[in-house]
């Protein structure tokens, strides 16, 4: 008599977050676990329904045709799972006042809240985009649930989610004259970057002046790509179409940054979405 294919929801949970996150390592972060005890869950599963649900190589993870299938199912099942247990009744909403670092939210941040929602349909995420300066400052004053910020900034002492490289950005168009004053753009001060990017200057004996002073770095981006100046920007939210003019103008270079996630401590329940974001923002960020 064939044995009853009853499905065990720590599984099915690990399978979605594999899903969401793209990552076996990621999702062993979430739970608390190791990668190889992962991938045991998903070979039981997998064997359990009679299909391979994931396409695994050693840089990146897919779903197959069954797995895409499956995953919908999977959700309704881990839905229905929770309002079993909250006695029949969906849970209240939860919330996160989410604060991110304009040089650190970067094309990746669409990706990043669909894979918190996936997680967690019923979370309410409120998302402030600012300076690391002020991103950790409103932390400091308990407006904010998380935070992710420069590591170089006041008091932004946090988990290391990875290590940023940062370059001089210029239109592919820019012409500079090392007998001329590099023509820079550069957040408004106070800013922790800025200075960073100006003693480089300094230090390397290379003068300079301000062509741009922008609000954010989609102004500075802005500028860029209009060919007013050269921006010390991280890559990932280097606008289209720049070039990385460092060593073509002989620029000084930039020290990478460590990008910090400040959380903190609560209910479980907040544990476990920061601990998704954690995952999903390396993930997301190809760390």
């Amino acid at each position: 008599m064939d044995q009853p294919r009853i499905l065990d929801i720590d599984t099915v949970q690990a399978f979605m977050l594999v899903a969401d996150l793209g990552s076996f390592t990621r999702a062993a972060e979430v739970l608390d676990t190791s990668q190889a005890t992962i991938s045991l869950k998903l070979k039981r599963l997998e064997t359990r329904l009679g299909h391979r649900l994931l396409e695994r190589t050693p840089r990146h993870v897919s779903l197959t045709a069954q797995g895409e299938r499956f995953l919908p199912a999977a959700r309704n099942l881990l839905d229905a799972h929770e309002r079993a247990l909250s006695g029949l009744q969906p849970a209240p909403p939860s919330r996160l006042t989410l604060g991110i670092s304009d040089h650190v939210a970067g094309p990746e941040l669409p990706l990043l809240l669909a894979r918190l929602n996936a997680y967690d349909p019923s979370l309410v995420v409120e998302v402030r985009i600012a300076s690391s300066r002020e991103v950790v400052a409103r932390y400091g004053h308990g407006e904010l649930d998380a935070a992710i910020a420069r590591r170089g900034d006041d008091n932004a002492d946090g988990e290391i989610l990875f290590r940023e490289p940062f370059r001089w950005f210029a239109s592919p168009s820019f012409q500079y004259r090392p007998e001329e004053p590099l023509k820079l753009a550069a957040l408004a001060a106070p800013c922790g970057f800025r200075a960073l990017a100006i003693d480089a200057l300094d230090e390397a004996g290379l003068p300079w002046r301000e062509a741009f002073v922008g609000g954010g770095v989609l102004a500075l981006g802005a500028a860029v790509s209009a060919g007013l100046a050269v921006a010390a920007l991280a890559q990932r939210v280097a606008p289209a179409g720049a070039v990385d003019v460092g060593e073509r103008f002989g620029l000084p270079l930039l020290a990478p940054q460590d990008i910090v996630l400040m959380a903190r401590p609560g209910r479980r329940e907040a544990r476990e979405v920061v601990k998704v974001l954690a995952a999903a923002f390396r993930s997301a960020a190809g760390r």
